[in-house]
């Protein structure tokens, strides 16, 4: 399934995701609200589908339209990450079969492997 131990932020994003609790974390040296979505792995490293809710971006400020909000990241890259009481939050275009991740472990609706 995998080829890469799971990082650190892997059972921070797996709990945040389970229980819809945004994530606060530092991402490319940018400090980032996270409302993890999926989870798994691409080519054998973890990966997870986020929507960013605040925070900022290596081009600068979220987008307006929340549509474009939408993150795949590197778990072993996401630095410092909490769960926080901050709402959850979505945007309406999300779809797991565009996540990015080849081997889905975990997604909004409860698919597990």
């Amino acid at each position: 399934m995998t080829a890469t131990p799971r990082p650190p932020a892997w059972a921070v994003l797996e709990q945040a995701l389970l229980q819809r609790s945004p994530v606060q974390a530092r991402y490319h040296g940018h400090q980032r609200l996270l409302c993890p979505h999926a989870l798994g792995w691409h080519r054998g490293r973890p990966k997870v589908l986020a929507y960013q809710a605040d925070g900022t971006t290596s081009q600068g400020t979220l987008a307006v339209d929340p549509r474009h909000r939408w993150r795949s990241m590197f778990v072993d890259e996401i630095q410092d990450a909490v769960i926080t009481d901050q709402p959850w939050q979505t945007a309406d275009n999300y779809s797991p079969t565009t996540t990015g991740i080849s081997d889905l472990h975990l997604d909004v609706s409860g698919v597990r492997n």
